[in-house]
């Protein structure tokens, strides 16, 4: 799995008119799913990302993390995470996995997630047309892939 992770001070997500997620303060999280993922991905992932330490404590120093701060997090999929663009302008996204093993693995992401944070994560629409909105704070973003462990 590789994530894209956004601290925010604020995040949408709308589907054609309607705002299907809303968050103020917290993260924003972008997950590509590949065939090769499992749920031992999913419990790495979900407790490094709830507990990353990117939010200032009171001297304004990167030692909390979402969990301590009670931020909120949206996580939307996303198959470009997967893109290989090694050949020609045509991004490929032959690695990034089918709908069928998609969705129950970033289902349980979402699951495990919340368990991890204790309280509902507001997501995305899986293979929605979406338009994420987010005031990127700091700015701070991280990319992790749960095949780069160490």
């Amino acid at each position: 799995m590789k994530v894209v992770i956004q601290r925010v001070s604020s995040a949408s997500v709308t589907i054609e008119t309607e705002i299907v997620a809303n968050i103020q303060g917290g993260l924003l999280v972008l997950v590509g799913i590949e065939d090769e993922d499992s749920l031992e991905d999913i419990n790495w992932l979900s407790q490094k990302i709830i507990n990353l330490r990117i939010f200032g404590d009171e001297n304004q120093v990167m030692n909390l993390s979402v969990k301590d701060i009670q931020g909120d997090v949206i996580i939307v999929s996303q198959f470009t995470l997967h893109a290989s663009t090694k050949k020609g302008n045509r991004p490929s996204y032959i690695k990034a996995s089918k709908p069928e093993i998609a969705v129950p693995l970033y289902e349980k992401f979402v699951e495990q997630m919340e368990l991890e944070l204790g309280k509902k994560i507001q997501t995305g629409k899986f293979g929605a047309d979406m338009k994420v909105a987010l005031v990127n704070d700091g700015p701070v973003t991280l990319i992790i892939d749960s095949k780069n462990k160490s």
